[in-house]
C-alpha cells in the first residue's frame, strides 16, 4: 500500500505538532473463525492536541477500507483524505479528536492481526504482534514510539472465546441481540507507544496465580498474573514452572530497579506463528509458542526460555515505562533488556551457566553481524520505518549488552543500577535519548562517559585481540603485549576502543586438568597495550585474552596456547573458559585463518567431553555450518561422512535419556540431510526397529528424521502423509512441508518455488518451512533458481509485507555455492551476478539492499574459507 514507509524527519516533524492524550479504540471479530471473512471493522478515538492551530497532519492506517473519518464532529470525504497508508487532518485546532471506522484485515504473515486456525481441533485464534510499525494495521493511530498515549480497548467476539488486552478487564457483556457474542471492554492503560498495545482473542487455554511484595513504603503490590496458549497444547504446559520464573524475575526486578511494576497484570500469552522470541507488550507479553515444549527439550532450551522470559519482564521498564524516541535509539531497550534477562537468570534463577550461555551463543551472533559491511554503531542511523525492521539485529541486541557488560564493569554495578533508577524516575512514561541515559550514569558514577560512548556506542566493527609473548630461555614470560585490530567495515579505519579485561593462565594440574594458575587484570587501549603483572612466572600452557568475558571483542590464541587447545580442549575445567576457546577456534576457522576442517576434528574429538548442553548443541551446529559451507567440494563429502560417523558413534555412546544423547541425534539428522551412510539407523529409529535407551523419538525428532530421509530421497509422499497424519499439529504441518520440499526432484523444487515466490497461500510459518526444505538439495537442483531469484527482487519486495519479503529475499540467497580450480572468491558467479544487481539497482529501497549485501558477504566468507582449507589439504 503506498505511503507505508514513515520516515524519521516525518516523524520529528509530527511530534512537534501534536501530543496525543487518548485512544479508545473497537474491534469486532466476532467472524473471526469464518475463512471467507478477511477483515473486522476497526474504530479508533483520539484525542489529541496541536501547538498550531490550522495546521495538518496525518494518520496511519494499513487497512482494507476506510469507511469514515470524522474530525472535531465535521465528516471528511474520505476519498479526498485517505492516501494509501495515510489519512490527511486538514485545520487542526488545540485540541482535537479524529474518529476513523474501518475494515482492517487479518494476517497471515504475523504481522497486525494473526489469524490462526489450528489443524488439530479447527479452532481459530488471534493475536497482534506490531513493532516496529503494525498497529496500524489493526486500528487507525499516530504510529511512532514518542506520541504516548493511554489506550482504551474494546473487543467483540465469541462468548466462549478468552479475551485480553494490555489493560485489565473492565466488564463483559453478551450481546443481547447475539447471546453467542460478548463485547469485552478493558481498563484505560498508563502513558504507551502505539506498537506495544496489544489484543488477544481466542479459545485459549487460560492458566492464573497472583504475585505480591511489600514495597518499601510498607504499601503491597499485588500483581495478577495469567498465562495463555492453544487448547491442543494445554497437556504440554508446563505452567507451574513458568508462574515460578515469573514470580522470580519480577521480585528480582522490582527489588533491582527501585520502582514497583507499574502496568497492573502480569499475563504472558504463547501463541502461534509467531516471528520472534517474545514481545514486551505491558501487561500482556506474547511468545512464540515453541516455548511450550510439546517433544522433548534440553536444560538449554528451558534456560533459553527462562531468559527471554526475563528478558521481556526487563523491558516493562526499559523500553516501556521509558521507550526511545525514535528507533535510533532501539539499543536503549533491546541491549538492556538482552544484559538484564542474563543477570536474571543469573541471579533468580537456579541456572548457573547463563553467561556462559551468552558468551557462547548471543556474543557469537553479534560477532557474525558486526563483520557484515552493513554493520552499524549500536546507536544507528535509522531513517526510516524499514530500516528500522532491519535493525532488530546482533548489534543491537547481543553487541549492545555485551559493551553494557563491559560498562558495567567499569563504573561498578551498584552505580550502574543507581543510574538507572534514576533514569525511570526521571523519564517515567517518557521517550528518551542517549543523553538522557548518559546523564543518569554520569551522575550515579561520576565519571564522564561522553568519550566511551563515543568509542563504543557510536562506532562499528569489532576488535580482534591477540597476544605476542616473548619468554627467555628457561621459559619464563618476559614482556605480554596485547594488538588490537579493531578495523570498522564501514569506514575502513581503526577504531581502536578501550577494553578492561582479565588474562588467564591455566596450567596442568597434577591430575591433568587444564585449571587457572593466575589471572591480571589489564586495560587496553590503542594497537599495543603491555600486561603488567605477568614477568617472571612459568609460560603457561594457555595464556587466555578476555579471560572471564569481560570484554566485547574476538581473541586469537597465540600459537603454544592454540597447540595446546588443539590437543587438551577437554581438559579445560572452567566451562567459561572452555566456551571461550570454542569461541576462538570457531572465529579462527570462519575468518579463513585455520582451516574449517580443523575446527570439525575437534568437535569430533572434544565435544564427547562437553558438559554444557547449550555449547555442545552450539558448536555441533558450527560444525555442520563449516562443513555445508567452508570446506570445499572436493572435501566436502569425505569430511561430512567422517563426522556422521564419529556422531553416530557418541549417539550410540551417549548416556541413555540424556541431553547429550538428543543433542547428538538431532545433530546425524541435520548431517545426513546430505549423507547417506547413517541412513539406516535413522530410518531404524523411525520404524522402531533400532531402538536406543532412553531415547523418546517425539513428534519434532521424527520430523528431523523425515527430513533427512526425504532429502535424500528416500520418504515418499504416501509415508509422509501418514506421518503428518499421526501429528496434525502447527507443527508437524510445518514438518510435513519441509520434508515435502527436501525430496530431490526438480519438479519438486520448482513447485517449492512457486508456492514461496509467487503463491499467497502459505504462512510465516509455513513459508519458511518450504524454504528450509527447498534450500536442502545439491547445485544441480538449485542453479536454476539464481537467475530467477535476482529478477523477483524488486516484485516480491514490492508486492509482500516487509516481515514476507524479507525472508524469501534473505532465505532463498543462492548461498550454496562452491568455488571451481583456480577460481577466486570474488570470481565466483553468483558473486559477480549478485554485484550487477547491486550496481545496477543503486536506488532499491536501502532494506532490500541491506539483505542482499548481507548474504553477499556470507557467500564470500564462505568461498574465503574453502580456499584456506583447500590450501591445506593440498599442503598435507
Amino acid at each position: 500500500m503506498p505511503q507505508e514507509n514513515l520516515h524519521r524527519d516525518e516523524a520529528a516533524r509530527r511530534s512537534a505538532l501534536i501530543t496525543t492524550h487518548s485512544y479508545d479504540v473497537s474491534l469486532d471479530v466476532r467472524l473471526a473463525a469464518a475463512p471467507d471473512v478477511s477483515g473486522y471493522p476497526s474504530r479508533s478515538v483520539i484525542n489529541f492536541s496541536a501547538s498550531e492551530p490550522g495546521s495538518s497532519t496525518f494518520l496511519d492506517f494499513i487497512h482494507g477500507d476506510v469507511h469514515s473519518v470524522f474530525l472535531n464532529g465535521k465528516e471528511l470525504p474520505v476519498a479526498d483524505v485517505v492516501d494509501g497508508a495515510r489519512i490527511r487532518l486538514d485545520n487542526l485546532q488545540a485540541e482535537n479528536q479524529v474518529t476513523v471506522t474501518g475494515t482492517a484485515l487479518y494476517s497471515s504473515s504475523g504481522e497486525g492481526m494473526h489469524r490462526f486456525v489450528d489443524p488439530a481441533d479447527g479452532k481459530c485464534y488471534l493475536y497482534t504482534q506490531y513493532e516496529p510499525a503494525d498497529a496500524r494495521r489493526v486500528f487507525a493511530n499516530f504510529e511512532q514510539p514518542d506520541l504516548k498515549a493511554e489506550f482504551t480497548f474494546h473487543v467483540v467476539a465469541p462468548s466462549e472465546w478468552q479475551v485480553a488486552s494490555n489493560g485489565v478487564e473492565a466488564s463483559r457483556t453478551r450481546l443481547t441481540s447475539d447471546p453467542a457474542t460478548s463485547r469485552w471492554d478493558f481498563a484505560p492503560t498508563k502513558p504507551m507507544s502505539t506498537y506495544i498495545t496489544t489484543v488477544l482473542a481466542g479459545p485459549y487455554f487460560k492458566a492464573e496465580d497472583r504475585w505480591g511484595t511489600t514495597l518499601d513504603d510498607g504499601t503491597a503490590l499485588e500483581v495478577p498474573l495469567a498465562l495463555f496458549c492453544r487448547l491442543s497444547m494445554a497437556e504440554s504446559f508446563d505452567v507451574d514452572k513458568l508462574f515460578a520464573l515469573t514470580k522470580r524475575g519480577l521480585e528480582f526486578f522490582n527489588g533491582l530497579f527501585a520502582y514497583p511494576y507499574p502496568w497492573g497484570k502480569y499475563d504472558q500469552a504463547f501463541v502461534p506463528e509467531y516471528n520472534l522470541g517474545a514481545m514486551e507488550n505491558p501487561g500482556l507479553v506474547t511468545f512464540t509458542e515453541s516455548y511450550v515444549f510439546t517433544s522433548r527439550a534440553t536444560d538449554s532450551q528451558f534456560q533459553a526460555r527462562a531468559n527471554t522470559l526475563m528478558h521481556e519482564m526487563a523491558h516493562m521498564w526499559f523500553g516501556d515505562l521509558v521507550t526511545m524516541q525514535w528507533w535510533d535509539d532501539l539499543w536503549l531497550k533491546e541491549s538492556f533488556a538482552d544484559y538484564m534477562g542474563t543477570l536474571g537468570v543469573d541471579r533468580a534463577t537456579d541456572w548457573d551457566t547463563a553467561w556462559v550461555d551468552f558468551a557462547n551463543k548471543r556474543k557469537a551472533w553479534a560477532y557474525l553481524q558486526d563483520q557484515l559491511p552493513t554493520t552499524h554503531p549500536i546507536v544507528a542511523d535509522i531513517p526510516d520505518l524499514e530500516a528500522a525492521k532491519q535493525n532488530f539485529d546482533g548489534i543491537t541486541y547481543a553487541k549492545g549488552a555485551s559493551v553494557l557488560k563491559q560498562l558495567v564493569a567499569y563504573v561498578g554495578f551498584d552505580a550502574f543500577i543507581a543510574g538507572s533508577r534514576q533514569y525511570f524516575k526521571d523519564h517515567e512514561y517518557g521517550n528518551t535519548t542517549l543523553a538522557d541515559l548518559l546523564a543518569a550514569l554520569d551522575a550515579a558514577s561520576g565519571r564522564g562517559l561522553s568519550v566511551w560512548a563515543k568509542q563504543w556506542l557510536q562506532t562499528s566493527g569489532i576488535s580482534t585481540l591477540n597476544a605476542e609473548i616473548e619468554t627467555d630461555d628457561d621459559g619464563a614470560l618476559g614482556a605480554v603485549t596485547i594488538v588490537q585490530n579493531a578495523v570498522d567495515p564501514v569506514t575502513g579505519r581503526q577504531e581502536h576502543r578501550p577494553h578492561r579485561l582479565r588474562v588467564g593462565a591455566y596450567n596442568f594440574d597434577g591430575d591433568g586438568a587444564l585449571v587457572r594458575t593466575g589471572s591480571v587484570e589489564t586495560d587496553v587501549a590503542g594497537p599495543t597495550s603491555t600486561v603488567a603483572g605477568l614477568g617472571g612466572q612459568q609460560r603457561p600452557a594457555i595464556l587466555l585474552v578476555n579471560d572471564e568475558d569481560l570484554s566485547y571483542a574476538k581473541i586469537r590464541l597465540d600459537p603454544l596456547s592454540e597447540s595446546t587447545v588443539r590437543h587438551s580442549l577437554d581438559k579445560i575445567s572452567d566451562p567459561m573458559a572452555r566456551a571461550l576457546c570454542w569461541t576462538a577456534l570457531w572465529d579462527s576457522a570462519r575468518d579463513g585463518v585455520t582451516p574449517a576442517s580443523w575446527y570439525v576434528e575437534a568437535v569430533q574429538q572434544f565435544g564427547r567431553s562437553e558438559s554444557g548442553i547449550g555449547v555442545l548443541l552450539n558448536v555441533l551446529g558450527n560444525a555442520s555450518t563449516a562443513i555445508e559451507h567452508y570446506v570445499p567440494a572436493g572435501r566436502r563429502s569425505a569430511v561430512r561422512k567422517v563426522f556422521a560417523e564419529a556422531v553416530a558413534d557418541e549417539l550410540r555412546r551417549a548416556e541413555p535419556g540424556s541431553d547429550h544423547q538428543l543433542a547428538w541425534t538431532r545433530a546425524l539428522a541435520t548431517i545426513s540431510r546430505q549423507d547417506s551412510s547413517q541412513l539406516p539407523l535413522l530410518r531404524g529409529l523411525l520404524d522402531g526397529s533400532y531402538v536406543l535407551e532412553g531415547l523418546a523419538v517425539d513428534a519434532e525428532l521424527r520430523w528431523n528424521l523425515w527430513h533427512a530421509l526425504a532429502a535424500n530421497g528416500l520418504a515418499s509422499p504416501t509415508e509422509l502423509a501418514a506421518a503428518l497424519a499421526a501429528d496434525n499439529t502447527a507443527s508437524g504441518r510445518a514438518g510435513h512441508a519441509t520434508a515435502l520440499a527436501a525430496r530431490p526432484d526438480a519438479a519438486v523444487k520448482l513447485t517449492a518455488w512457486e508456492s514461496a515466490v509467487h503463491g499467497r497461500e502459505l504462512s510465516n510459518q509455513l513459508l519458511s518451512a518450504t524454504i528450509a526444505g527447498f534450500t536442502t538439495a545439491s547445485a544441480e537442483l538449485l542453479d536454476p533458481y539464481v537467475e530467477p531469484y535476482f529478477e523477483c527482487l524488486e516484485s516480491v519486495w514490492s508486492g509482500r509485507s516487509i516481515e514476507i519479503a524479507s525472508r524469501i529475499v534473505r532465505d532463498l540467497f543462492p548461498a550454496g555455492q562452491d568455488l571451481s580450480a583456480g577460481e577466486l572468491p570474488a570470481d565466483n558467479a553468483v558473486i559477480v551476478r549478485t554485484d550487477s544487481w547491486l550496481a545496477q539497482h543503486s536506488d532499491a529501497p536501502r532494506a532490500l539492499r541491506r539483505i542482499v549485501i548481507e548474504q553477499r558477504s556470507h557467500l564470500l566468507r564462505a568461498l574465503t574459507a574453502q580456499t584456506v582449507t583447500a590450501a591445506a589439504a593440498a599442503v598435507s
